[in-house]
């Protein structure tokens, strides 16, 4: 199973890269907030994609 790497924007205003295939939940390294956590092989979302990484 292939991958994407995103960069991510925080509510906050931090950006950070997270890749689709997240197994971990990724929290937000300024502010904490929950960025994306696993669901079944796809990782769910919750910040605003800003740019899909090659």
């Amino acid at each position: 199973m292939a991958g994407t790497y995103y960069r991510i924007k925080c509510k906050c205003g931090n950006e950070q890269i997270v890749f689709s295939g997240a197994v971990l939940v990724v929290n937000c390294t300024k502010c904490s907030e929950t960025l994306a956590h696993p669901m079944g092989g796809k990782a769910i979302i919750h910040g605003t994609i800003v740019e899909e990484l090659a």
